[in-house]
């Protein structure tokens, strides 16, 4: 059996072309059925930067053939990005993905998860069950055996990190959010994430606003509202497309006597910025804009690909474990048929003779020990000669010398 895999991803295909082979997990669940076709193992892994299908087939030239008829029925123009990976390769490569390596950002956690829902939705055999179990646990271990996934990674990952820095807990704490779009939604599902709560969401237009308090709680409001605001915030995260200051120093600072000295945390995501950067100068405020976070970002990825160097070892170890078990699939045929053989001889031989039962149950312990321990030191020799790609060889001398071509 051959694990095959084909796909495309960041590292090829533009947004814009992995875009149209993007799969939500119905699609790729139906589409790992189909390929699999009630007798194969098929799983599709569909994730904003990548799609990938890995199956497990008794002709890896049909299994590719099939999978690259699948992604290019998606979308026609895929083909100068796609890459085809097989066996070893494509397990080392599917333990890189689950352990965040194969990344935009390394370490970052969602492709975790991702794997695991594409394991779970897919049609799974005997192969592809243990190649993306062993990948699950090549992730884990990549995580829990290095810092490889704790430093922010984002901008918005690395102003929810900030905030937490700020007051040391965010169980609880109060969030302005001021402009409703993209940017801020990601600011606001790490502060959330983080124990936050949010408060308003202040936004030129009601729609957008209402959608984002239904989701994460709190207030829509009007833009003449931020001011009044101020007084029960503990955060202010604002990412507008305002040509100018959406909040300045003199509104906060005639917020300030309300808030009794409690300290006011301020996030500018927008370029240009939202903020006017002398609300910085205020007590109690601390004002980040993005080229702070960026910076912040920066310094933490060089950690993170520290970190990546010492997960590439671990994953590495984890395809070689995976690579010699494959392996030794080939010899397997052969060792259970010459145990068989063997139990077949034993067992004839234990009939012919003339035993009561005692003497029976004697002669059984004692030729099933012999038996066990004759053949205990060819199944390891068979199994290591696999690991080190000679078992075939091994496993046809078996075969021929004791008579068990016929049991195939």
């Amino acid at each position: 059996m051959s694990i095959v895999l084909v796909g495309i991803s960041h590292h090829q295909a533009p947004v814009e072309l992995r875009e149209r082979a993007a799969l939500d997990r119905t699609r790729a669940a139906e589409l790992a059925q189909a390929l699999a076709g009630g007798q194969g193992e098929a799983v599709c892994l569909s994730t904003c930067n990548r799609t990938e299908l890995y199956l497990a087939d008794e002709s890896g030239d049909a299994a590719e053939g099939k999978a690259e008829a699948a992604l290019l029925a998606l979308e026609s123009e895929l083909g100068p990005a796609l890459y085809r990976l097989r066996d070893e390769e494509a397990a080392l490569h599917l333990f890189r993905v689950a352990a965040g390596l194969d990344s935009m950002i390394p370490g970052e956690g969602e492709i975790l998860g991702q794997v695991r829902i594409a394991h779970e939705a897919g049609a799974t055999g005997p192969l592809l069950d243990r190649l993306f179990r062993q990948a699950l646990q090549a992730g884990k271990k990549a995580r829990s055996q290095t810092a490889i996934g704790e430093s922010p990674a984002s901008v918005s990952s690395a102003a929810a990190a900030l905030a937490e820095q700020v007051f040391g807990d965010l169980e609880g704490r109060s969030v302005l959010v001021v402009g409703a779009g993209k940017v801020g939604e990601l600011a606001i599902k790490n502060l959330v994430s983080r124990g936050a709560t949010i408060a308003s969401v202040v936004n030129r237009t009601g729609q957008r606003a209402e959608e984002l308090t239904q989701r994460f709680g709190g207030e829509a409001l009007p833009l003449d509202r931020i001011e009044e605001e101020l007084a029960r915030a503990d955060v202010v995260l604002s990412s507008t497309s305002a040509p100018g200051w959406v909040l300045t120093r003199e509104q906060v600072a005639r917020a300030l006597p309300a808030r009794k000295g409690r300290p006011l945390f301020l996030i500018d995501l927008a370029v240009p910025r939202d903020l006017d950067p002398a609300i910085h100068e205020l007590e109690g405020c601390y004002l980040y804009d993005i080229d702070d976070l960026e910076a912040v970002v920066a310094e933490t990825l060089a950690g993170r690909r520290r970190e990546a160097e010492r997960a590439e070892t671990i994953v590495a170890e984890e395809a070689d474990r995976f690579r010699a078990w494959q392996a030794s699939l080939d010899v397997v045929p052969a060792i259970t048929s010459l145990r068989a053989r063997a139990e077949q001889i034993r067992d004839a031989e234990l009939r012919r003779a003339k035993l009561n039962d005692a003497e029976r149950r004697a002669a059984e312990s004692v030729t099933a020990a012999v038996l066990n321990k004759l053949l205990h030191l060819p199944t390891i020799r068979m199994k290591q000669a696999a690991a080190a790609a000679d078992g075939v060889i091994y496993a046809d001398a078996v075969r021929h010398l004791f008579g068990l071509e016929d049991e195939r």
